[in-house]
């Protein structure tokens, strides 16, 4: 098992960083957040014609066709930035979906829109009860003159507000979870953005009799758990760089306000309790990031992640958490403000934490797995 970044990779990591240093620096992110749109269009189009989009879009529908770890440094970078974007949901999560049930007239369709960045897309698959697994989607899909019909609500859809176009898992009679795939400007379908710890775009999808062709199925009726299942599993590795990526930043930022500010004429970090705050964030980070690596790898592999990724995530959420909570302590009152950058991250940590599964989610499916009842 190979982990180190190839000279191509390590080339990629530092054109993202510098690119969103400059185009997005923390005053620039703060303003976005408070924008409707919640991203800038402008740096959208720059990213795109970075080839940033086209990462994970096999080479057959005019992308890179990158390996998996490509994705997760751009992603890696995009947290350490508190960058706000669609990136993870149109150019990870939903192009995976696509990827792994999209007809090839579908792919040769969007792909090439997504690489472009000419197109957004969302997936509605949570409900009002919150429910991360198959039972909680109660949306019905009802075939009438040739079209099916949808109607119902979706929670917690992140980037609806600004999507081109939403996948809506929804159930079909007798047949099971399906994916379909909505123009967001149907007739019937009405979005709402919801306010958020994390200020980003969370949004409540209304589907009031939507019509939606059976062409515009993704992967076959009934399958759409199946797909939504696999796909997860790479798309919570891939989320998790974010994460882990914020997990340095809060490191760095603290440890730099450490030195810098004095009470009793001594400089904070060199109290015992504050030195003690800071090994615990390191170890809690390095702990997450070497065993996210080997699930990087292992994607790239092709090797089964869907016990692994449980364990990530879980490990993930805590340590955000806990490392950004360190953090603001030791920044004091003035942490939990919005001109300290540290607050970016406090809020990001509790909101990513939902973002394909909280803590107790995982902990329940992993220990399910071992069917040691």
């Amino acid at each position: 098992m190979d982990l180190d970044y190839t000279k191509e990779q390590g080339m990629l990591r530092r054109s993202v960083s510098e690119f969103l240093s400059k185009e997005c620096p923390y005053d620039k992110v703060r303003e976005v957040e408070e924008s409707d749109r919640g991203y800038d269009p402008a740096t959208w189009k720059k990213m795109a014609r970075l080839g940033w989009m086209e990462i994970a879009i096999p080479e057959a529908y005019g992308g890179l066709g990158d390996p998996f770890l490509n994705t997760t440094i751009v992603l890696e970078e995009m947290g350490r930035k508190a960058f706000p974007s669609p990136y993870f949901t149109t150019a990870v999560w939903c192009s995976l979906i696509l990827s792994a049930g999209a007809t090839d007239k579908q792919k040769k369709a969007l792909f090439p829109s997504i690489a472009q960045g000419e197109m957004i897309l969302a997936l509605a698959q949570l409900e009002t009860d919150g429910g991360q697994d198959s039972s909680g989607i109660s949306m019905q899909a009802e075939l009438a003159g040739g079209q099916y019909r949808l109607n119902g609500t979706k929670m917690f859809v992140l980037d609806a507000n600004i999507a081109d176009k939403i996948i809506v898992a929804a159930r079909v009679a007798d047949k099971g979870i399906s994916l379909f795939l909505v123009d967001a400007t149907s007739a019937g379908v009405s979005c709402q953005k919801l306010p958020s710890l994390g200020m980003n775009n969370v949004c409540e999808v209304q589907f009031d009799n939507v019509k939606v062709n059976p062409s515009e199925i993704i992967g076959p009726i009934g399958k759409g758990w199946d797909i939504l299942e696999r796909v997860a599993r790479h798309a919570i590795i891939a989320k998790c760089a974010e994460m882990l990526g914020g997990c340095r930043e809060s490191i760095d930022i603290t440890a730099e306000y450490a030195k810098h500010r004095v009470q009793y004429d001594t400089p904070i970090g060199g109290f015992q309790i504050i030195q003690h705050y800071m090994a615990d964030m390191k170890i809690g980070y390095d702990t997450c990031l070497y065993y996210f690596h080997k699930l990087a790898w292992m994607v790239d592999a092709g090797l089964d992640v869907s016990r692994e990724s449980s364990i990530l995530k879980a490990q993930v959420n805590d340590q955000y958490k806990s490392i950004t909570e360190k953090a603001v302590q030791i920044h004091g009152g003035v942490g939990t403000t919005r001109e300290f950058n540290i607050g970016l991250f406090y809020r990001r940590a509790k909101a990513f934490e939902s973002i394909l599964g909280d803590s107790d989610y995982h902990l329940e499916k992993l220990a399910m797995s071992f069917d040691v009842a």
